[in-house]
C-alpha cells in the first residue's frame, strides 16, 4: 500500500500519545513564530529587529545544541524532555503576560524568544531517541513520516490561525494558547518510563561533544546522511529568492507570492501521506539520494518556468522531495547511531537542519543579487544535483543502506 504507515499508531500507545502532544505543540509553535514577528512589527516597524527574531531563535540551537545533545546522552531523555517543555511553557505564559499588559522593550521580547529556543534546543536530542526506543526497528521510518506529516499540515494550519486569533483576540491570547499547547507535550512524554542511554553515558562538556563529532567524522552512511542535507540546502534553498522572482516572472502579485511556501507544504504533506510503500521499502538511503536529487532539478525548472501554475506544480515536487528526503535522513540516523549517541547526533541533526536552509538563502539571495533570480536558482538546482551525485558517488554503503543496521 502507497498510503503512510500506521502500524506505529496501532502498537505503540506511547507514541500515540507523544504525536498527539508533539502535534498541538508545534502547532502552538507556529502560532508563536507569527505572533512575535507581528508584535515585534508593530513595536518597531523595523526589518532589522524582526530579522534579529530569527536570529533569537537560531543562534541558541547552533551555539548550545551539540552541549545539550551530550547533556541528553548523560541523563534520563525523558526527564530531560519535561524539563525543557516546562521552560517552553514558562516562556509562553512570559510572552503572554508581556502581551496582555504591552509595556516592555522589543530586547525582552527577544529575550524571552532565545530562552525558549535554548530550552528547546535541550528538548530536541532527548527527544530524537523517542522513535527508535518505542518502535520496533522496522516502524521508525513510519513513525517519522507520521511526524513529518502532522507538523507540516501544522505549518500549514498555524501562521493561518494566528493571523485569525490576532485580529480577533490579541497576541495575548496567541501566546497563552501556546504555553497551554506544552502542557499536552509534557501530557504526552509524562507517561513514559525511563529513557537512561543505553551503554556507556556520554562524557562530561567538551569532551562528551567530540565524542560525537568523532563518530559523525567516521561514520560514513550518518556522515553522507548529513552532507547531502547540506548539499540540498545550502546550495539551492529557494525561500530568500520567492519575492525576486515573483516580481521578475509573475508581476509581483501578493497572491502568488504566498502560494509558493504553501506549494512547499502541499508538496509535503501529499508525499508523507503517500509514502508507506517507500518508508516499507527499507531503502532509506537510495531514497534520500534519489529524492535530494528531484529537489534540485525541480528547483531548477522553477528557476526556468514563466508560468506560475507550473512554477507552483514544481514547488509541490520539490516539498515532497524534501518531505521523503528528511524522513529518510532521520531514519539512517536514528537506526545507525548508537542509543548513548544519539542525543549528540540529532543535535548535529537539527544544527544542520537549521543551519543549512539559512545559509542557501544566504547564497541564493547574493548570487541573485550579482545576476538574477532565475541564475541563482538554476545554478542551485545544478549545484544541488551534482553535490548529491557526488555523495553517492564517494559512499556507496549510503546507497546499499537497508533501514537497519547489520
Amino acid at each position: 500500500m502507497s498510503l503512510i504507515d500506521v502500524r506505529p499508531l496501532r502498537t505503540s500507545a506511547h507514541f500515540r500519545r507523544l504525536l498527539v502532544g508533539r502535534t498541538v505543540s508545534v502547532l502552538g509553535g507556529f502560532m508563536t513564530m507569527v505572533t512575535v514577528m507581528y508584535q515585534v512589527w508593530d513595536m518597531t516597524r523595523s526589518t532589522a529587529w524582526t530579522g534579529a527574531v530569527g536570529l533569537a531563535q537560531a543562534l541558541p540551537l547552533v551555539v548550545f545544541g551539540l552541549f545539550a545533545g551530550a547533556w541528553a546522552d548523560r541523563a534520563d531523555r525523558r526527564r530531560t524532555y519535561l524539563v525543557a517543555t516546562v521552560g517552553q511553557a514558562a516562556c509562553s505564559l512570559l510572552l503572554a503576560v508581556q502581551g496582555f499588559t504591552g509595556h516592555v522593550p522589543v530586547g525582552v521580547v527577544l529575550a524571552l524568544v532565545a530562552v525558549q529556543s535554548g530550552f528547546g534546543a535541550l528538548g530536541a536530542p532527548a527527544a530524537g531517541v523517542f522513535v527508535p526506543r518505542l518502535l520496533p526497528k522496522d516502524q521508525v521510518a513510519a513513525g517519522l513520516a507520521l511526524n513529518q506529516i502532522t507538523a507540516q499540515s501544522m505549518m500549514l494550519l498555524g501562521p493561518a490561525l494566528a493571523g485569525v486569533l490576532l485580529s480577533w483576540l490579541g497576541i495575548g491570547v496567541c501566546y497563552l494558547l501556546d504555553a497551554l499547547s506544552f502542557g499536552l507535550a509534557f501530557y504526552g512524554a509524562f507517561g513514559l518510563p525511563a529513557l537512561p542511554p543505553e551503554g556507556e553515558p556520554s562524557r562530561a562538556g567538551l569532551h562528551g561533544v567530540l565524542d560525537g563529532l568523532r563518530f559523525l567524522a567516521g561514520h560514513r552512511v550518518v556522515r553522507g546522511a548529513l552532507v547531502t542535507d547540506l548539499a540540498a540546502t545550502v546550495l539551492s534553498f529557494p525561500a530568500s529568492l520567492f519575492p525576486l522572482v515573483n516580481a521578475e516572472r509573475f508581476g509581483g502579485n501578493p497572491r502568488t507570492l504566498g502560494l509558493f511556501l504553501s506549494a512547499l507544504a502541499v508538496g509535503g504533506i501529499t508525499a508523507s501521506a503517500l509514502s508507506g510503500a517507500l518508508t516499507r521499502l527499507g531503502r532509506p538511503g537510495t531514497v534520500m539520494l534519489c529524492a535530494s536529487g528531484t529537489w534540485g532539478v525541480a528547483l531548477l525548472l522553477f528557476g526556468l518556468a514563466s508560468d506560475p501554475w507550473t512554477g507552483l506544480a514544481l514547488l509541490v515536487v520539490a516539498g515532497a522531495a524534501d518531505a521523503l528526503a528528511v524522513v529518510s535522513r532521520s531514519t539512517l540516523v536514528q537506526t545507525r547511531t548508537p542509543d548513548a549517541l544519539l542525543g549528540r547526533v540529532t543535535a548535529a541533526e537539527a544544527i544542520v537542519g537549521q543551519a543549512g536552509p539559512s545559509l542557501g538563502n544566504v547564497r541564493g539571495g547574493l548570487v541573485a543579487g550579482w545576476t538574477s533570480g532565475t541564475v541563482s536558482l538554476v545554478t542551485g538546482g545544478l549545484m544541488c544535483v551534482l553535490a548529491v551525485a557526488a555523495v553517492a558517488v564517494r559512499t556507496p554503503e549510503l546507497r546499499e543502506a537497508p533501514a537497519t543496521a547489520p
